[in-house]
């Protein structure tokens, strides 16, 4: 299992969403986040006086995924949120040794 992490612009959601839906993503935690990275914000005039937006908003979306298609769930993702612009965002996996489904108590592969 891996966890993977894509931090995107916020009208790219529902697109990723349809996306991972169609080639089998059963779960995903959606957050609304605020960062930079090279698009390092703007400058805005508010009543005459000038100040810089440093944050700006992104979505992060996490998702415990099998290793078998982590590839394609990245993959997937890139190809979604794509605008070939600065601030399409990241995406990070990184591997999980368990998970553990509360309900259930399954574990592994059959948690997720």
């Amino acid at each position: 299992m891996q966890m993977v992490i894509a931090v995107l612009r916020p009208d790219k959601l529902d697109s990723v969403k349809e996306a991972l839906t169609k080639i089998g993503v059963t779960g995903m935690t959606v957050s609304q986040v605020m960062g930079f990275g090279s698009q390092r914000g703007w400058k805005e005039v508010y009543r005459g006086t000038e100040s810089a937006v440093k944050f700006l908003p992104k979505i992060k979306i996490e998702a415990v995924i099998a290793d078998d298609i982590v590839e394609k769930v990245i993959k997937t993702i890139c190809d979604t949120a794509q605008t070939g612009q600065i601030g399409d965002g990241k995406i990070f996996n990184f591997p999980i040794s368990n998970a553990t489904r509360i309900r259930t108590c399954e574990s592994g592969d059959a948690a997720i």
